[in-house]
């Protein structure tokens, strides 16, 4: 059996979102299209060294399609390295999702 049926075979205790459960099954399939999926992924998408200083707490979908994101730092020391790191920050997002979909970030204390 291939490792792709596995994860299709694995039970949770409990029920998951469907936001969840689509995110799973968009990860299986390669597809990577929503702000769900962004949100559940964060620690893998951002990598250990801004994962451990920032978390995702606001994702808002503008009308024209972008993002603005708010993260709150672990810390609020880390707001100003974190503000240095946006641009980082907004790169592996808009390489996640294959285009320009960062407007804006913002920092919640």
């Amino acid at each position: 059996m291939s490792n792709q049926n596995e994860k299709f075979l694995k039970r949770s205790a409990r029920p998951g979102t469907i936001a969840g459960a689509m995110g799973e099954l968009m990860q299986i399939l390669g597809i990577r299209a929503s702000d769900a999926d962004l949100a559940k992924r964060w620690d893998k998408i951002m990598g250990p060294d801004i994962a451990n200083i920032a978390k995702l707490v606001a994702i808002k979908k503008t009308r024209d399609g972008h993002f603005n994101i708010t993260l709150r730092p672990a810390n609020p020391a880390f707001t100003l390295q974190l503000s240095y790191m946006s641009d980082e920050i907004k790169n592996k997002i808009n390489k996640y999702f294959g285009r320009d979909a960062v407007a804006k970030i913002s920092f919640r204390k």
